[in-house]
């Protein structure tokens, strides 16, 4: 009989920090850094919070990760609404039950983050166990850097094709992002009180890159599906996206160019990359 690892810090297997934190019976969500040399004695890290998801990912990773997307832009205003490049990293797990992204400028800096919540336990087993996501609604949050809520993204069970819904904090509904076929180049369209506003268009079968375009075909942004590395890509579920846009935008286009990477990912990859 195996006996299993008594609760405490231990080295977190994911990679994304430190320590995580072992329940006795699994690992928890909480993680922390190391005590430094300089730690006052008797004092321990404080465990990183759970309301904004952060990835492990230095400012020099991300300046990479943009480098191998195009290259940077001029600097923005510093939030997920006014940058024109926003890197979204969804967070290293070898098994994915609970789907977490952050978001940084171009620069490195954490700007916003997504966290899936309403799961319940039965849901997370099943998960484990089952390739079943497809028949699960997911619902995430996007929050910025201070964790006060920007908008809600809610994917219901699918069949073929998928739609993510999006609402404002206070629970207007802003737009819908409906896949249009499941066959070939992959396409979206974001749809606002009935009306077409734009479109999200695979560049290639795989549907990793996506052009966005208004609503005449114009091209105001892009979404580039950066390579995770071949340890990343086959122990891990983590995707990463480059999201670049062109030219300011009036909502509700911005507000869905903003949930785009989240919401491919969660409608395309969620069901075809096991826990992803």
């Amino acid at each position: 009989m195996t006996t299993q690892p008594q609760p405490g810090w231990y080295p977190d297997p994911s990679g994304d920090s430190d320590e995580r934190y072992w329940t006795g019976d699994a690992w928890s969500d909480q993680t922390r850094q190391k005590p430094r040399p300089d730690t006052p004695a008797g004092t321990m890290p404080a465990p990183t919070g759970n309301h904004v998801p952060t990835t492990s990912a230095t400012p020099g990773h991300i300046e990479k990760q943009v480098a191998k997307a195009g290259g940077g832009a001029e600097a923005g205003g510093g939030t997920l609404f006014t940058e024109p490049i926003l890197v979204v990293n969804q967070k290293t797990k070898l098994i994915e039950v609970n789907n977490e992204y952050a978001i940084y400028d171009q620069a490195g800096v954490q700007i916003g983050a997504v966290r899936q919540v309403g799961q319940s336990a039965l849901k997370k087993i099943i998960r484990v166990v089952g390739d079943m996501d497809q028949f699960f609604t997911h619902v995430l949050k996007v929050v910025d850097a201070d964790g006060v809520e920007q908008m809600t993204l809610t994917r219901p069970r699918k069949i073929l094709r998928s739609r993510v819904e999006i609402t404002g904090p206070d629970g207007r509904h802003i737009g819908t992002i409906k896949q249009l076929n499941a066959i070939g180049k992959i396409r979206f369209s974001m749809e606002a009180n009935g009306t077409i506003v734009g479109y999200l268009n695979a560049q290639n079968w795989r549907a990793w890159n996506f052009s966005i375009t208004d609503h005449n075909n114009n091209e105001v942004a892009i979404i580039t599906k950066t390579w995770e590395g071949l340890a990343r890509t086959l122990f891990t579920t983590a995707d990463r996206y480059v999201v670049r846009i062109h030219t300011p935008l009036e909502d509700p286009l911005r507000t869905m160019v903003v949930a785009s990477a989240v919401s491919v990912d969660t409608a395309l990859k969620q069901d075809n990359r096991g826990f992803n």
